[in-house]
């Protein structure tokens, strides 16, 4: 809790420094999406699309205005949501945390003002293995369609391991179904910097990418609740305590999405052998992946696995 604490008030200092710069209204269908749940999504306790917001409403007054929020710090650190609140839980650490288009929102949520077509997403959920989970799958179609967290929308970059593959023409077709510009182009053949990438491919190949071989070293490091054996032919799914609940091998698929530092977004779309990345490519879409923070396809089953996974260790 100490450490959380400083973090929020290093963001809450950052803020008033920035004076007020907020991103301001953005493009988008005039509404704004709140949903308000627990246990890493797993209990959805509210969902409201929310029109005619002020300019300069922030994701704290939203949050306040909608349900029965208690705060501390000066209105700076959200204590309770509707008598869920944080501090310890079985011994565990909980607390508030909320996402903006998906991505871990760099400032306090009295400070971060609320764009057009923004999807806000609190969650209050355990943060022992990982206080920071920079990016989520949940919010999709987002980051694709407004930009990640407190950003400008974003070009988007599909990069293939096979560039001709089934997956990768169904992934690139998703999210031109959305209206989303998508370039397609090879996995490493060109660097990329200010983009919004979404990478296809089987796992031994794309352990390669920098932000993705973070998954490899647990939630800690990447806020992803699975770790691909680095041969890619095994992922095991963890818990919210970081340990290993089921290990899927042949066919199985993962659709994640993590970011080095402050850097845009990547995801992930992977599996252990070709079934799985179809497996995976086919779970991505709004349907399959709301309200996640990341999704296993476990082989022969189309329905995903929302992760991290309930229960004990394995």
């Amino acid at each position: 809790m100490k450490r959380r604490l400083i973090a929020l008030l290093a963001a809450s200092l950052l803020a008033t420094l920035a004076g007020g710069c907020g991103a301001g209204a953005g493009p988008g269908d005039g509404s704004v999406g709140l949903t308000v749940s627990r246990d890493f999504g797993r209990v959805v306790m509210l969902q409201r699309s929310l029109t005619g917001l002020p300019e300069s409403e922030t994701v704290m007054r939203l949050l306040s205005a909608n349900t029965t929020t208690k705060t501390s710090y000066s209105g700076g650190f959200v204590d309770s949501v509707n008598g869920i609140n944080g501090g310890q839980s079985a011994g565990r650490s909980v607390d508030w945390f909320y996402f903006v288009n998906g991505s871990e929102a760099p400032l306090g949520a009295a400070s971060t003002k609320v764009r057009d077509g923004d999807r806000i997403w609190w969650d209050w959920r355990d943060w022992g293995e990982a206080d920071h989970v920079r990016a989520v799958v949940g919010s999709f179609p987002e980051p694709f369609l407004h930009g990640p967290g407190t950003e400008k929308r974003l070009p988007v970059r599909v990069e293939c391991v096979e560039i001709e593959s089934a997956p990768c023409r169904q992934v690139s077709k998703t999210l031109a179904a959305f209206g989303v510009p998508v370039a397609t182009g090879l996995f490493r053949a060109s660097v990329t910097e200010e983009t919004l990438r979404v990478i296809v491919g089987q796992w031994a190949a794309l352990r390669e990418d920098e932000a993705l071989l973070q998954i490899e070293s647990g939630p800690g490091a990447s806020g992803v609740y699975a770790q691909p054996t680095s041969n890619g032919r095994q992922i095991d799914l963890l818990n919210a305590r970081g340990r290993t609940v089921r290990s899927l091998g042949a066919g199985a698929g993962l659709v994640a999405a993590t970011a080095v530092g402050a850097q845009p977004p990547v995801w992930a779309i992977t599996g252990t052998d070709a079934a799985g990345i179809a497996a995976a490519a086919a779970a991505f879409n709004e349907k399959q992946l709301r309200h996640h923070y990341a999704v296993a396809v476990e082989p022969g089953s189309q329905a995903g696995l929302s992760l991290p996974l309930p229960g004990g260790a394995k």
